[in-house]
C-alpha cells in the first residue's frame, strides 16, 4: 500500500494508521473539525475536512487509487445508512479506490443460538443497529460491483482493549444476566482488529467477507467477571432475564438476547492471520497493564 486514507480515524483507525505508515503508506484521514485535524498530525496523519451527514463537504477526497478503510459508525435511528451512501457518491469517476476495508458487525446474523456462525450464514440482523450496518454493507457491495472496486467487510464481534474496558458500567454497578441464562457471545482485541484490517487490505484481491474474533466464543456474564477481576474491581450481581428487562438499558439489553458462536477459520486461513491475543485472559493482562 502507498496511500490510505482513513473514514472514521479514532482509536482502530489510529491503530490501523500505525501499521501502515510503518510499513511506508502516506496516510489521510477524514475529520470533522481543526481540533481532530491537529490531534492526527501530530500522529503523522494528514487530513481533509469534510463531514458526512453534508455531502457538499464530500469533495475531492483523496480516495484515488488508495485504501479506503471506512470506519464511521452509522448515525442513530433508522434502518438506512446515509453517510456511506454520501461517501459512494462523492467518489467521482475515475476517483476510485483500490479497495475498501469496512467494518460491519457480527449483528447482522442476528440470533443464532447455539449453532456456529461462518460467513456462510445467511444474515438475518434483528436491531436497527444491526440493520443499518446490513444496509451499507450491501450499498458498498452494489457500488463496488458497478465502480470496479473490490469490498471487503468485515464482521467484526465485541472489541475490548486498552481503554475499551468496561470500567464505567462495573463501577456504576450494572447488573449482568445469570450465568444460567446468558447467551453467547465474541470479542476481538483492539490491536488484533487493527492487524486483521490491514491483511484484510493487503492480502484479499477481490471482495469478501471474514468474521472476525478470536475464535473462542463466551458470555457476556463471563465477559464482565473477567473484567471485573482484571481491573480489581467486585464482580457484578447477576439477574434474571425478566429483571434485566426492567433494570438494563435498551443498549445492553439488545446484547444480551441474541446469541452468536463465531467462526473465525476463514480470517485465520485466508488473511493468515496469527493473532496476538487469541484469549480473553491474554488480551485482558495487556489491556489492563497498559
Amino acid at each position: 500500500m502507498e496511500r490510505v486514507f482513513i473514514v472514521g480515524c479514532g482509536d482502530i483507525g489510529k491503530r490501523v494508521a500505525r501499521l501502515a505508515m510503518t510499513g511506508g503508506a502516506a496516510v489521510t484521514a477524514l475529520v470533522r473539525s481543526e481540533e481532530s485535524a491537529a490531534r492526527l498530525k501530530d500522529l503523522g496523519i494528514d487530513t481533509v475536512e469534510g463531514h458526512l451527514d453534508d455531502p457538499e463537504s464530500l469533495v475531492g477526497l483523496p480516495t484515488r487509487g488508495s485504501v479506503v478503510f471506512y470506519f464511521a459508525p452509522p448515525p442513530g435511528g433508522g434502518i438506512i445508512e446515509p453517510r456511506v451512501r454520501a461517501f459512494c457518491e462523492a467518489v467521482r469517476p475515475g476517483d476510485e479506490p483500490a479497495k475498501v476495508v469496512y467494518i460491519s458487525t457480527s449483528g447482522v446474523y442476528g440470533d443464532c443460538g447455539d449453532m456456529m456462525v461462518t460467513e456462510d450464514t445467511p444474515a438475518n440482523p434483528q436491531t436497527a443497529r444491526a440493520k443499518r450496518r446490513y444496509d451499507a454493507e450491501t450499498v458498498f457491495r452494489a457500488w463496488g460491483a458497478e465502480r470496479g472496486v473490490p469490498i471487503v467487510i468485515l464482521r467484526v464481534t465485541g472489541i475490548y482493549g486498552p481503554g475499551r474496558l468496561p470500567l464505567q458500567q462495573l463501577t456504576a454497578g450494572q447488573p449482568v444476566l445469570l450465568e444460567s441464562e446468558a447467551s453467547y457471545t465474541n470479542r476481538i482485541h483492539s490491536e488484533d482488529l487493527a492487524r486483521v484490517c490491514m491483511a484484510a487490505a493487503e492480502g484479499v484481491e477481490d471482495s469478501d467477507i471474514f468474521n472476525v474474533s478470536d475464535g473462542i466464543p463466551g458470555t457476556m456474564t463471563e465477559y464482565f467477571n473477567a473484567c471485573a477481576d482484571a481491573l480489581g474491581l467486585p464482580r457484578p450481581r447477576q439477574v434474571t432475564m425478566e429483571e434485566a428487562k426492567k433494570v438494563m438499558s435498551p443498549l445492553m439489553l439488545s446484547y444480551v438476547t441474541e446469541s452468536r458462536r463465531m467462526d473465525n477459520a476463514k480470517m485465520l486461513r485466508k488473511l493468515e492471520v496469527k493473532l496476538l491475543y487469541p484469549t480473553l485472559q491474554e488480551g485482558l493482562k495487556a489491556s489492563v497493564s497498559r
